[in-house]
């Protein structure tokens, strides 16, 4: 399914703020996990996933969808009250040694083809 399908072509979520940063952990509130039999397929999987804290490039690695997708979708689910952002130390974000990290591990993710990335 195309990515703008499932934003209804929206490149950013219902907030008023600025589209969350990859890093950000997003977790399922106690409202959320009440509605989650409510909620429609992405959003439920966002919602389930997010028992636990993880960031937004996490959360779309394991369910296997668009970064952008994610984060309009988990942007919509805060503004709803069904997820907890918990933004980073700026200056966290900013360390070269998290950036590698990250670099690191989407090299860990597969492509839509179940195979790695170079690890270049």
């Amino acid at each position: 399914m195309r990515p703008f399908l499932l934003t209804a072509g929206r490149v950013a979520g219902g907030g008023t703020g600025p589209p969350l940063p990859v890093e950000t952990q997003v977790v399922a509130t106690s409202s959320g996990l009440r509605v989650l039999g409510s909620l429609a397929f992405e959003q439920h999987d966002i919602v389930a996933a997010c028992r636990r804290p993880q960031s937004v490039a996490e959360l779309a690695a394991r369910l296997r969808l668009h970064l952008n997708v994610v984060r309009v979708l988990a942007e919509d689910l805060c503004a709803a009250g069904h997820l907890a952002v918990h933004v980073p130390d700026a200056r966290t974000a900013q360390d070269i040694s998290v950036l590698r990290r990250v670099i690191d591990g989407l090299r860990t993710v597969p492509d839509s083809r179940d195979t790695l990335r170079d690890s270049g």
